[in-house]
């Protein structure tokens, strides 16, 4: 019998791919700058990897997860001392470090999207991106109610909710207090991958939170949101940073016209509530767009220069937009976070971050993957993706079938292309009624009084 050379046939297994994917999501990140106690037995790369993968993995609870996850990641980093094996001491010590893992992770990310996905990271000249929010729910426990229920004000009072949506009975004061977490994420929309969010208790300001992340946009960014996000202190913090926005506006919000302070053109308008009137603050200087289109029409302001943004391109952008809408509907839905599983308010925080990481992380390499491949990474189906990583968790000491490798897999990651059907059931009985359309602004003339206030700001500036 022929010698057969021992390291020329050498079985590779699952968990190399697995390994070849993490070190590239989490290589450009500065690990030095992370340092642990010396009695940890965990490094910073390897808790950010087995967090991955605990967000990855299908396990019915978090302990079980967090088992598959130790081995998982004591087989990829071995020889590698032993992992603390407590579900206890992991998640303490990743609610201690999640904040700086995440920063770090999200700043990688980032620096692979723009450098992998070049062609991509522009949609017609601009750096677009989407923001809005939306729930999570929790399990009703007393750390998730004295954290996460209806928010307070400084004096310790819960916010009142629409008088439309005021609770009747005891029954309604119970659904209304269940506590959930507030999400507002901002999104590439070239990509189709998060940027980054904020996390807050139900009733959040997603106003706020915008504000909050302003700083980490690239300069000259685009950014497209709904009517919950107008508000003159917020906008004109957009345009003090650099950024421009796309912004819808309805029957809440009053626009100007004919005040002069600017050079006018058709369609030009003016933002300036009377308290920023009355504080000398000067008007924002806005165009409106109205998008003839479904049984509304959609009203649009923004910022932007006509010479950049010409009224059709505004109505893509907002079009755009609904991309962020699909991608909360693959966090929930797909990667089944609908509701999440922790029963501790630091517990269920750590578990969210590390959900939004992971299904980023997922995305993004199957999307530079699809365009090595030459595939449309913008066709790229996410359950697909997430099943052919699932896989891998399971199968991670099998060796690799060529035809079930996690090449192959992502390669065939994509969204069927037969025609949908209207699925609409005009009669379903817990259909949800929508909300109802939002009405044209109120657009009024400018008063004299107002005319002589901005042109002596104007002239004052």
């Amino acid at each position: 019998m022929s010698h057969q050379d021992q390291d020329g046939c050498r079985v590779r297994y699952n968990a190399e791919q697995l390994q070849l994917a993490l070190h590239w999501l989490l290589s450009p990140a500065a690990w030095s700058s992370i340092q642990f106690r010396l009695d940890c037995t965990w490094l910073p790369l390897q808790l950010a990897a087995a967090a991955l993968i605990w967000a990855w993995s299908d396990e019915l609870t978090l302990g079980d997860r967090f088992l598959a996850a130790r081995r998982i990641a004591e087989h990829i980093y071995r020889p590698q001392r032993q992992f603390a094996g407590s579900v206890q001491g992991f998640l303490k010590l990743l609610v201690r470090w999640t904040e700086t893992l995440v920063a770090a992770l999200q700043t990688a990310f980032r620096c692979r999207m723009q450098d992998a996905l070049a062609a991509q990271w522009k949609v017609g000249g601009w750096v677009l991106f989407g923001v809005d929010g939306s729930r999570v729910e929790l399990p009703r426990t007393q750390s998730h109610e004295a954290a996460y229920s209806l928010a307070r004000t400084r004096n310790g009072k819960k916010l009142k909710r629409n008088r439309r949506l005021k609770p009747r009975t005891v029954a309604h004061t119970k659904k209304a207090n269940t506590p959930q977490m507030w999400l507002t994420l901002l999104f590439h929309v070239g990509t189709g991958l998060p940027w980054s969010w904020r996390i807050g208790p139900t009733g959040s300001s997603e106003r706020e939170h915008w504000r909050q992340m302003l700083p980490e946009l690239p300069e000259q960014a685009l950014i497209a949101a709904d009517a919950g996000f107008v508000g003159y202190d917020y906008l004109q913090a957009v345009i003090a940073s650099g950024r421009h926005f796309v912004l819808r506006v309805g029957s809440h919000v009053r626009l100007l016209r004919k005040l002069g302070s600017a050079r006018e053109s058709a369609g030009t308008v003016y933002l300036w509530p009377d308290r920023a009137a009355q504080r000398r603050q000067p008007p924002l200087v806005l165009r409106l767009v109205v998008a003839m289109g479904g049984k509304h029409p959609v009203y649009l302001v923004t910022s932007a220069p006509r010479s950049r943004l010409s009224d059709a391109q505004v109505i893509e952008v907002y079009r755009r937009r609904w991309g962020i809408e699909l991608y909360f509907r693959h966090l929930k839905q797909t990667f089944q976070r609908r509701k999440l599983r922790s029963t501790s308010a630091p517990h269920a925080r750590v578990e969210l971050e590390w959900s939004l990481l992971g299904l980023w992380g997922m995305a993004l390499y199957a999307q530079v993957e699809l365009l090595k491949q030459g595939a449309n990474p913008q066709h790229m189906s996410v359950a697909k993706v997430l099943r052919a990583f699932r896989r891998l968790l399971r199968d991670y000491l099998h060796p690799i079938e060529s035809r079930r490798s996690l090449k192959v897999l992502i390669r065939s990651a994509l969204r069927d292309t037969y025609p949908r059907t209207n699925k609409v059931s005009r009669n379903y009985p817990r259909k949800k009624r929508p909300d109802p359309p939002a009405g044209p602004p109120e657009i009024l003339t400018a008063s004299a009084a107002q005319v002589r206030l901005a042109r002596k700001l104007r002239s004052a500036a």
